[in-house]
């Protein structure tokens, strides 16, 4: 399947926006910061990530894999018996690939649970936005991009990477699902990742003095050629 067939690309948000889309829809999930970057950090360096959508669940995955590395946050917060927060930097630093990864967020990795029956479900961020959009457009007709958002809010962030892998897919013969998908696509298409630095979440990662993870998300722009399916519980790098 090729978008020069004609193919469709709407962008949601909000982690239970992603069961509207079934069927024969490709889901990508999007967290700029920062779990889906976190996400194609991990996967990309060969560990195995395994995302959750809850502490619980967290919990529950580390006592069948007591090897593995908990990392991840809920409402900003390092939960009690994890290892690391939410950091890319931090993952990239480990050399003990051989842990996997069970990585918590308070709403990112939630995405990947609340499918329902889509075709393929895939992990995206600015590392492997144009990877990712070269895939989707090869191989899917229907592409949902899904922000994470927080607190009913569609991150500029999250708005800004989606818009920039339905831009590419647009190139090769996509068309905008609804004129909400239209508008996001309209309001980016110009921006410079800068204004990434602009939202609330950046906000944050200065407040709290995590400026490493910042920058990272902010100059890491598609140096990773990986593409990363959610299948089974972790994610597993798409065969190109």
């Amino acid at each position: 399947m090729t978008g020069d067939r004609g193919g469709v690309v709407a962008i949601d948000f909000l982690p239970e926006s992603a069961r509207r889309y079934g069927g024969d829809w490709a889901i990508v999930g999007i967290d700029i910061m920062r779990a889906t970057t976190t996400a194609v950090t991990i996967a990309n360096s060969g560990r195995r990530c395994m995302p959750v959508p809850s502490v619980r669940a967290a919990q529950e995955l580390a006592e069948r894999h007591p090897e593995a590395l908990l990392v991840g946050e809920m409402g900003g917060h390092l939960p009690d018996g994890f290892h690391l927060q939410n950091s890319p930097v931090a993952m990239e630093q480990r050399d003990d690939v051989e842990r996997p990864a069970i990585l918590l967020s308070s709403s990112g990795t939630r995405i990947f649970h609340e499918v329902n029956g889509a075709a393929a479900v895939y992990a995206a961020c600015l590392r492997n936005a144009r990877a990712q959009a070269e895939y989707l457009a090869s191989r899917h007709d229907r592409v949902a991009l899904i922000g994470a958002g927080t607190k009913g809010e569609f991150r500029r962030e999250d708005q800004f990477g989606c818009a920039k892998i339905a831009e590419a897919l647009i190139t090769t013969g996509f068309v905008p699902a609804d004129e909400s998908t239209r508008e996001v696509i309209a309001r980016w298409r110009e921006a410079p990742v800068a204004v990434c630095a602009g939202g609330r979440s950046a906000e944050y990662l200065r407040h709290t003095e995590q400026l490493d993870d910042l920058d990272f998300v902010l100059t890491r722009i598609d140096d990773v050629s990986g593409v990363f399916r959610f299948a089974a519980g972790e994610l597993v790098r798409a065969e190109l």
